[in-house]
């Protein structure tokens, strides 16, 4: 396999710095098994069988079709436990359940809270409508949200809404969900930012832009509705591709209203400079980002603002940019490392990219030091030895320093 390909095929294992700034460990079926014994927390128990199965290939996994075998007789374990008469823990475990894509059992247990002496409220009314979401059956949560309220006489609240509102904006019906938006209103439930910005996201996703305005326009400007930084981000996400002045034009909205923009609303605008070719522009926003209060930059700054020098040969610039993602931990991702070291080698930028080699080497998941390693060797700079590697002490440092020459390349 060439080292191109092995990273295309490699690639969804570490499309953020996340992933490559530590290797792990494979967690083993009988390690899990042993945590599982002393464990009496249904949610605790969900996440012991998430890291298994994230942590080992799931083709050769002996546990892969036993899984939901296994969590169910774990789960149906816990309704002997004499907390199943508390809702609580009975909401445990429904949602416990549709976190493993088990819906069927989550409902099952639903349906018999009555047998088991556990009172119904909006928790565990809750838990079952998340469990639908968790499971991808966004078509029941309507049905649900009719039923069961009047069945067992209780009434929903907003997280019951805000839940349903969600499932009609997966469904791909915003207009639906707008209507219950209303109703929220009219029982004098609050609307909430997450509710609102599900509901304008939907529209912008669905390719209904015209409608997010007026829906931004009624609630925001007519009903005086308070949107948060992320209703502002989604309205940037939708228009970060057209020109970044009128991206920047929203942000600055953002701050005259009193909504602080956030490090995914300084990407945006980033990319959209990136996207138009205006380098020094993308490379002033980073470096007014290093001297803000709690808006550092994260590994989509880094990865972005390295792909587009790298696009347009600025590999000496991308390096350093590289050696300040180290610093504090936010790793560019995996491909651009890949088109940062091929530029440096093909610019005879040979410490660079050997510093490269090294740095990641010790960085990269045991997945992909093999690709690595392959693209190392073909391009001359392969990994040897121990030696010192870009300097990574106090990797959770913020960078306070380190300006990027908005005229370098």
């Amino acid at each position: 396999m060439s080292s191109s390909l092995a990273f295309r095929h490699a690639r969804h294992l570490s499309s953020a710095a996340a992933a490559c700034a530590t290797a792990f460990k494979p967690v083993t079926i009988s390690y899990t098994k042993s945590r599982l014994k002393n464990c009496h927390d249904p949610d605790v128990a969900l996440k012991f069988y998430s890291s298994f199965t994230t942590s080992n290939d799931p083709s050769t996994s002996p546990a892969k079709s036993q899984r939901y075998s296994d969590i169910g007789t774990f789960l149906e374990a816990h309704k002997s436990n004499p907390q199943i008469t508390q809702e609580p823990f009975l909401s445990s475990l429904i949602r416990s359940y549709g976190d493993a894509g088990m819906f069927e059992n989550a409902l099952k247990t639903y349906n018999k809270m009555t047998d088991l002496g556990t009172p119904r409220t909006t928790l565990s009314f809750n838990a079952l409508l998340n469990a639908c979401v968790h499971s991808k059956a966004f078509d029941r949560v309507p049905n649900y949200f009719t039923e069961f309220p009047e069945k067992f006489g209780f009434s929903p609240d907003k997280f019951s809404y805000r839940i349903l509102i969600k499932s009609y904006c997966e469904m791909g019906v915003p207009e639906s969900a707008m209507e219950k938006l209303n109703e929220m209103e009219e029982k004098g439930l609050n609307v909430d930012a997450i509710a609102f910005t599900t509901i304008l996201n939907a529209f912008y996703e669905n390719g209904r832009s015209d409608e997010a305005d007026k829906f931004w326009e009624e609630m925001v400007t007519k009903k005086g509705f308070k949107p948060d930084f992320r209703s502002y981000n989604v309205r940037l996400l939708h228009i970060h591709h057209g020109e970044p002045e009128g991206v920047k034009k929203l942000i600055e909205e953002m701050n005259t209203v009193g909504i602080i923009p956030d490090v995914v609303s300084y990407n945006y605008l980033i990319t959209c400079y990136c996207e138009k070719g205006m380098m020094d522009e993308a490379k002033k926003v980073y470096n007014e980002m290093l001297k803000m209060r709690g808006c550092n930059p994260n590994a989509a700054t880094f990865s972005t603002l390295v792909a587009y020098m790298c696009k347009h040969e600025g590999f000496v610039a991308g390096y350093k940019l590289f050696e300040e993602s180290v610093k504090v931990g936010k790793i560019p991702d995996i491909d651009t490392l890949k088109s940062l070291l091929e530029g440096l080698v093909k610019e005879e930028r040979m410490n660079e990219a050997k510093a490269l080699v090294r740095t990641m080497h010790e960085r990269l998941p045991s997945k992909l030091l093999e690709a690595w390693g392959k693209l190392a060797e073909d391009l001359g700079v392969a990994h040897v030895g121990t030696q010192e590697v870009v300097d990574s002490g106090e990797i959770e440092k913020v960078v306070v320093s380190g300006e990027i020459d908005s005229a370098s390349k």
